[in-house]
């Protein structure tokens, strides 16, 4: 049962090695969503949006991981 236990523990971490990254990129997406959502509208600048928020999450961890 342990080495079940220990082997779905390493696959769910290939998935979600960190919680926070993975919690703030829900965070951006569901925000993205909810603008076009609310506004209709799917322009380009929403795509940018997304991109830039995507990225600046992304950064935040890398420099979060570096200092470690």
């Amino acid at each position: 049962m342990n080495l079940l236990r220990s082997i779905l523990a390493e696959i769910m971490g290939l998935f979600v090695d960190d919680e926070k990254l993975a919690v703030s990129i829900l965070g951006v997406v569901g925000a993205c969503w909810l603008i076009a959502h609310v506004t209709h509208d799917a322009s380009y600048r929403l795509g940018l949006l997304l991109l830039l928020g995507l990225l600046g999450v992304l950064l935040a961890s890398v420099l979060k991981g570096a200092r470690r």
